[in-house]
């Protein structure tokens, strides 16, 4: 079975993240998990740390800005179920472009899924 509608676009992502996950402390067992996709964490880090408008961050990430906030939407409401319900947030996957540099797609990017 194909799947339906469009395919997804690789989301251009400027830096890896250094941290895979975020655990709550004084929590007994193991607590749930909830994952957090690179392309979301950084929307966050683009929109909530380096204070851009969405207009400019979805630029960066090459989408539009409509796809910009849907995935900033997400991203915060999962950290705030995370962070609501002491649950692990876990941060990868996803489809995404690791990408330095200031180019259009297809110069020897490398996508990521």
């Amino acid at each position: 079975m194909r799947p339906r509608g469009r395919p997804r676009k690789y989301r251009i992502v400027k830096i890896d993240p250094k941290i895979s996950q975020f655990s709550p402390r004084g929590r007994p067992g193991r607590p749930d998990e909830v994952e957090l996709k690179i392309d979301e964490f950084e929307a966050l880090r683009l929109a909530d740390y380096q204070g851009l408008a969405q207009k400019e961050a979805a630029k960066s990430m090459r989408i539009s800005q409509q796809t910009f906030s849907r995935i900033l939407r997400r991203a915060h409401k999962l950290i705030a179920q995370g962070i609501t319900t002491g649950s692990l947030i876990r941060i990868q996957g996803g489809q995404y472009i690791i990408s330095t540099r200031q180019q259009e797609p297809g110069t020897g990017e490398t996508p990521k899924t």
